[in-house]
């Protein structure tokens, strides 16, 4: 008889009580759906689990305070939140280098890349590789503090992503707590102060149908805004990057882990490796090498599977060339009876130590390989080829094809990315063509099949006129494509423009969307950017579907626009080449709007990061008198931020040199918003507390952050001090 046998889930509890209760309810269910949904063994029936579950419901609805969460019970989702918060992985999420030659070439380029850089001779022993299925999901990177889930965060650039964490708790695979679930895998028996585990969330094939068969139900009874999905890695994005987790914890989602990111070991751990001799190499936070930790890749998988992680089974162990090429070769064949896609292999050297050995190149390691098969391709016609007008002028030549079913989703449009590879491929109006798909990439025309081609239709020529605006398409010296001249004044680039300005990371207007953009540009009310701060009610309410309290909600959100930073302003204007980062470096260097636009070309080269490209295309765009009165009119209409004199340097600014780290719930503000409010004050945001840390804002929820800043005496701010701190600018 076990230690609930004979509870019934509403008997009374003192609060002592109930937190030992509580605290062996979370580990009995963690340990019943490891069972269930790692290790497809279920340890009891449906109806004792529920039963377990409705009992630890009822004790957190008693004491709310001993609510966590990484309780069981919220798997099931919160409450919706606003928007998606940046986090800068501690340890880049690389990509990796693609073969795609075929089985035998793939394999054996890597194989000679990897004796080549480990200068082996033809007589030495073959190199052994871990060789792991390449999912077809969603890469993630999952921050475990202290043995507890805090955050999980998406690939983004690889440098940074969105925080997802509220839809990765739904995943029920996916540990909230880590326990040593394997003792005997493990090189040490602890789990570390810090593990970032990675891996692959997808869906399977039969979660997918089940889903797919629930949206028809909802559809057919009516349900507003519902469909279908394309295919599992669609419908797994969209669970993902959903605001609602309500939302993705009714969507099936799946986990592998197949690595790790930050990984940092307890002092003790540390102390006892060295002292039995073991080498630890760390810095100075006790973030380690993983060739002191792991050995072997392999021993890393065996270590996270011990953790509670799933591992994907067909991991294998190969030698050389050979051994390669036989298991890219037998996924293949078992590719098809897999219950989730796969879009290839990976190969991995196993030999850690070689691994830092090795390093890597740009941003991919020299250790590892992704060898895809072959992208799906179909044969279908071309009906038309028409020029899209992108964001920035550019001219693209798109097939419009007879509709085909190529790598999970119906194709209409090709693109044929410029002139010179449209005449290349010499694809015209009428020809059958092989269209091309693989994964997320858009789809492309391979070829024409010229045997099928009837009549004699025109090859392809680049309009000399923008198909928008008529304004001159001109082709720059060294460039592949053509660009309208049009600038703001083509509707196609207006729109664009002005959804631009408008997204989350540039001015942040929530209510401006696409259908109320392009009605405002169709109509004439907006030409420029400044005319959205000139609208007013009436302009709004005119418009199709758009009642009263719809258009002041629209105009809120432009009056709370004009309050942002020098960055998010700058990237708002959509200078070719200047992205988020880009912006940020450049805000940063120059202080001020004013001293960016004044910037010689050899004064924006002294900017970090900051080449010949992105300063002729700065200094282009502001040679340009009409952009230059495009900032001085959305000034005069009261758009600000703060700046900084340029020659005062860095420490004019009233926060520089104070360090804030922030943590838990904010009410009023989010995360990524607050740190850009403090880091225009001159202030450094950090992901973890130390002894340099100035204060730390802690939300409601605080974790561990607020436990060490108490530790080391780092002053603890609240929201309702947040105020009076951004006020000192």
């Amino acid at each position: 008889m076990d230690l609930f046998s004979s509870l019934n889930p509403d008997d009374p509890v003192d609060q002592h009580s109930a937190r030992k209760e509580i605290l062996a309810l979370r580990d009995t269910l963690n340990q019943h759906a490891h069972s269930y949904y790692v290790l497809d063994a279920p340890s009891v029936p449906d109806a004792e689990y529920d039963r377990l579950f409705r009992r630890l419901e009822h004790l957190e609805r008693l004491y709310p305070e001993l609510l966590d969460p990484n309780s069981p019970t919220q798997r099931v989702g919160g409450a919706p939140i606003d928007a998606f918060e940046s986090h800068r992985h501690a340890v880049p999420m690389l990509s990796l280098k693609t073969e795609t030659d075929s089985e035998s070439s793939g394999a054996e380029n890597f194989d000679t890349r990897i004796r080549k850089e480990l200068n082996l001779e033809a007589s030495a022993p073959l190199v052994e590789y871990l060789a792991e299925l390449k999912f077809d999901g969603l890469a993630m990177n999952i921050r475990y503090e202290d043995g507890k889930l805090v955050r999980a965060t998406t690939r983004g650039d690889g440098e940074y992503g969105e925080d997802v964490t509220h839809n990765i708790r739904t995943i029920a695979q996916i540990p909230l707590e880590l326990k040593i679930l394997d003792p005997k895998a493990l090189t040490h028996a602890s789990i570390p102060k810090v593990l970032e585990v990675r891996g692959e969330v997808y869906m399977r094939q039969d979660d997918f149908q089940k889903l797919n068969e629930r949206q028809r139900e909802r559809i057919a009874k009516g349900a507003k805004g519902e469909r279908t999905f394309v295919n599992p890695r669609n419908a797994a994005a969209g669970a993902v990057r959903q605001l609602d987790p309500r939302i993705a914890a009714e969507r099936p989602l799946s986990f592998f882990a197949y690595g790790v990111g930050e990984v940092i070991w307890f002092a003790a751990y540390n102390a006892q490796a060295s002292a039995g001799g073991a080498q630890t190499s760390q810095d100075s936070q006790g973030r380690q090498d993983l060739s002191s930790i792991f050995k072997t890749h392999k021993s890393l998988l065996d270590c996270l599977k011990a953790f509670g992680f799933p591992v994907d089974e067909h991991a294998e162990l190969v030698k050389g060339a050979t051994g390669l090429v036989s298991y890219h070769q037998r996924m293949g064949q078992l590719r098809r009876t897999l219950p989730f896609d796969i879009d290839g292999v990976v190969y991995k050297l196993n030999d850690t130590a070689l691994q830092q050995k090795l390093g890597f190149i740009t941003r991919e390691p020299k250790w590892a390989v992704a060898h895809k098969y072959p992208a799906q391709e179909e044969l279908t016609t071309v009906l038309a080829i028409e020029v899209q007008v992108g964001r920035t002028g550019k001219l693209t030549p798109v097939a419009k094809l007879a509709p085909v079913f190529v790598g999970g989703v119906t194709v209409t449009n090709a693109t044929l990315h410029n002139q010179d590879e449209a005449q290349r491929k010499d694809v015209r109006v009428g020809d059958t063509v092989i269209v091309r798909r693989a994964g997320d990439v858009i789809p492309e025309v391979v070829g024409v099949l010229l045997d099928k081609r009837v009549g004699d239709p025109q090859p392809f020529q680049m309009p000399s006129n923008c198909p928008v605006c008529q304004s001159l398409a001109l082709r720059e010296e060294g460039e592949a494509d053509y660009r309208c001249t049009g600038g703001l004044f083509c509707a196609a680039q207006r729109k664009q423009a002005f959804l631009h300005f408008a997204q989350r990371k540039a001015l942040n207007i929530e209510d401006l969307g696409e259908k109320l953009v392009d009605q405002l540009v169709d109509t004439g009310a907006i030409k420029t950017l400044p005319d959205m701060y000139r609208l007013g009610l009436s302009a709004l309410v005119a418009l199709d579907r758009m009642a009263e309290k719809s258009a002041s909600n629209v105009l809120r959100s432009i009056e709370n626009s004009k309050s942002t930073t020098l960055a998010r302003f700058l990237f708002g204007l959509g200078i070719r080449h200047v992205g988020e980062t880009t912006a940020k470096d450049l805000a940063k260097h120059f202080g001020s709007i004013d001293a960016i636009i004044q910037a010689s070309e050899e004064e924006l080269l002294s900017v970090k990061d900051v080449g010949p490209v992105v300063a002729s295309s700065v200094r282009t765009f502001f040679d340009q008198a009409h952009n230059v009165e495009v900032v001085n009119q959305l000034r005069a209409c009261g758009v600000s931020w703060v700046e900084s004199d340029r020659s005062a340097g860095p420490a004019a600014l009233p926060l520089s040199g104070k360090t804030f780290v922030i943590t838990g719930t904010l009410s009023r503000f989010a995360r990524e918003e607050l740190k850009e409010k403090l880091e225009s004050l001159g202030a450094k945001v950090a992901s973890s507390v130390s002894a340099k840390t100035t204060a730390l804002i802690a939300g409601e929820s605080a974790g561990s952050k607020l436990s060490k800043a108490q530790e080391l005496g780092v002053q603890v701010l609240g929201e309702e001090d947040i105020d009076s701190l951004l006020s000192v600018g």
